[in-house]
């Protein structure tokens, strides 16, 4: 037995050999590698607040500036009830937002919210399309992140939606800055190879940069979520991704009626859609692709009361999804951008004098009380440079919190490149 008063052992005092560390090493090499290849880490930073789903029967290089034009009507049509919502103080902010740069993700849509045309009219629609988004790539107003959602990968649609692709690429003379094309309905991983040989063959026909071509998977089937083998579709998916995939949406709707929903019931907030939503959130952490929540089909219009209460379920649904880790979801109409931004900015002007004081305790090694870890500093900086991003604060906001605090540091902290208190 060891005496009770000796010296502990120092790090080079071992009695096991090199031969036991190399098969110790034997076994956890591999599995560093692999760990580091699959979960590089969450990517924080430049993650759109929304993304605007658009028919392609409708969409044009004005649609921004025709969303947000109406956006602005509605809040001026109703100031008592975003006024009372508005606890942060933030709707100057959302009044800029909505006249300048509305819209940060835009999706052109050919699927659910286009339906079946003749090939004639959808290769027109495709063709337009394209050229939208790449007028849309080079305005500096733009959205930052734009695309489109094609039909899907079952049989008696992918040709189509391929067709549509190819058109839409064609179109805009190659990949815009900020390209990505949703896939709806995954239902089994094997689909995502076939987007992954997809992608590669449009590069290698069209004579596209390697790896230009990024897509989203939009999860509206619970085959997606739970396969018949047990295991979580989903997470294989992203496995068999080759890093193409960006992100994961819900589909409210598809989902709800899947899962055997009565219209009625069907919402974001319903058990189903938070079990399938958790799924993937779990599936995607530290994976470096973003997770984004689905929409809702009630909007603001009708009469005076009807209005009122749709901007009050909207505005709680974007803060219940903020609240849950789901910095991103659908909206579908132009009113709805009044209560994203306002909810949004609320939400992380809310949190950013906490948030930054813990920052600045930890940097300055006096928590007041609060002893956070690397990994709280590490979320409290996430939580600031997402404010940044969505433009709830400025580097002038946290600097009057403390002075220690810039954008640099942030992402130092995230990258774990600046330390903390050490012991």
């Amino acid at each position: 037995m060891t005496n009770s008063t000796s010296s502990p052992q120092s790090p080079n005092d071992s009695s096991l050999d090199e031969s036991a560390y190399s098969r110790i090493e034997s076994i956890l090499g591999p599995v560093d590698a692999a760990l580091s290849r699959d979960f590089p880490g969450d990517r924080v930073g430049g993650q759109p607040i929304h993304t605007v789903y658009v028919a392609a029967s409708d969409a044009s290089v004005d649609v921004p500036q025709r969303w947000g034009s109406v956006a602005l009507s509605l809040l001026d049509s109703n100031p008592g009830v975003v006024e009372s919502l508005d606890t942060a103080g933030v709707l100057p902010r959302v009044r800029r937002i909505l006249a300048t740069r509305p819209i940060q993700d835009l999706r052109i849509d050919f699927e659910d919210g286009y339906g079946w045309r003749p090939d004639s009219s959808e290769d027109a629609h495709a063709r337009e399309a394209g050229k939208t988004l790449s007028a849309l790539a080079a305005d500096p107003d733009g959205p930052r992140w734009l695309g489109i959602r094609a039909k899907g990968l079952a049989p008696h649609e992918r040709r189509r939606g391929i067709r549509t692709l190819e058109l839409v690429l064609d179109a805009a003379g190659g990949v815009p800055d900020g390209f990505v094309f949703t896939v709806p309905k995954l239902r089994a991983v094997a689909q995502v190879d076939a987007v992954v040989a997809l992608c590669e063959e449009l590069e290698r026909a069209h004579g596209l940069a390697d790896r230009s071509l990024r897509f989203e998977l939009q999860i509206e089937s619970p085959q997606a979520i739970v396969g018949r083998d047990g295991t979580a579709t989903l997470a294989r998916a992203l496995g068999r991704a080759d890093g193409r995939c960006t992100s994961l949406h819900y589909g409210t709707y598809d989902y709800s009626a899947a899962c055997g929903i009565t219209s009625a019931q069907q919402s974001l907030a319903h058990p189903v859609a938070d079990h399938a939503k958790n799924v993937m959130l779990a599936a995607a952490a530290q994976t470096g692709v973003w997770v984004c929540d689905g929409s809702t089909q009630v909007v603001p219009v009708g009469t005076t009361i009807e209005i009122d209460t749709a901007i009050r379920r909207h505005f709680g649904l974007v803060t219940r999804s903020l609240e849950r880790g789901f910095y991103q979801g659908w909206d579908m109409h132009p009113g709805h951008l009044v209560t994203r931004w306002a909810a949004t900015l609320s939400f992380f002007g809310s949190a950013m004098p906490t948030a930054a004081a813990r920052v600045a305790a930890y940097l300055d090694s006096t928590a007041g009380g609060i002893m956070d870890e690397p990994a709280t500093a590490q979320a409290l900086s996430g939580v600031l440079i997402r404010g940044l991003d969505a433009g709830a604060f400025d580097e002038h906001d946290l600097g009057a919190v403390s002075s220690s605090i810039t954008k640099d540091i942030l992402l130092g902290l995230l990258n774990r490149t600046v330390g903390g208190p050490t012991a």
